[in-house]
């Protein structure tokens, strides 16, 4: 499997060095009113455009992964609490060091 997925990222990397290779040719990039940039690269231009893209993206997955982890904290607390409210003479549940051993599939 491990073969497989750097044969697949080699795959990609050569697509898109031949793709950058192939793109080179000079572009305007025009900004509102009269600002532009002259001869900039259609790779640079394309590249710029899906990191920004990415980063966007990666940045609107902030709260929700914020909201799961308050929500994951608060779960956690109340059952502890219901945990203790239990059993409160021993606390018979094993630490989050111990190691537990797990049956072979």
């Amino acid at each position: 499997m491990r073969y497989l997925v750097w044969a697949l990222r080699l795959i990609v990397f050569f697509a898109v060095l031949m793709f950058a290779l192939k793109n080179t040719a000079p572009v305007v990039v025009a900004f509102y009113g009269d600002v532009s940039l002259q001869n900039v690269p259609l790779i640079v231009v394309m590249l710029s455009t899906f990191v920004m893209g990415t980063v966007f993206g990666l940045l609107l997955t902030v709260p929700a992964s914020i909201r799961r982890r308050r929500e994951a904290a608060r779960l956690k607390k109340e059952l502890d609490r219901i945990h203790h409210a239990v059993s409160p003479e021993s606390d018979s549940r094993p630490s989050s060091d111990t190691v537990v051993p797990l049956s072979p599939l």
